[in-house]
């Protein structure tokens, strides 16, 4: 490991804080339930893709595609034994095979119609 990055807990903090804000506006929000399930996923995928159709600037929704972003990371986390890494800002998910997820960036790739966070989980999970 190199001095920048950090492991669980201090990388975990920001991204658990970011998909607890999301799990908690969704409910309140949008009525929407996020459990840490790899089957939530789907919901938020549908909920990318309304955002999306609704054309909004990246950057109003920026905050919005990070947390759900970092949600899939925490779903990932949960299923799996990962842990968060963080590296200059980044964060990625880290699972016990040693391969590397960005969950946010793909809540970006989602935003821009070319990725999936259900997918991803899927792929993150599948070795398990």
């Amino acid at each position: 490991m190199t001095p920048q990055q950090e492991t669980r807990p201090q990388a975990a903090a920001k991204p658990v804080r970011w998909a607890a804000d999301t799990v908690a506006t969704m409910r309140e929000g949008a009525r929407v339930r996020l459990d840490y399930s790899a089957q939530s996923l789907w919901r938020v995928d549908r909920m990318i893709d309304e955002i999306r159709r609704e054309g909004p600037p990246y950057a109003a929704v920026e905050s919005v595609l990070r947390g759900f972003g970092a949600y899939a990371g925490e779903v990932i986390v949960r299923q799996t034994g990962a842990e968060w890494w963080a590296t200059g800002g980044d964060h990625w998910v880290r699972t016990p095979d040693g391969r590397l997820w960005d969950p946010v960036d793909e809540a970006r790739r989602a935003y821009g119609g070319q990725g999936s966070l259900r997918l991803l989980c899927r792929d993150a999970t599948a070795s398990r």
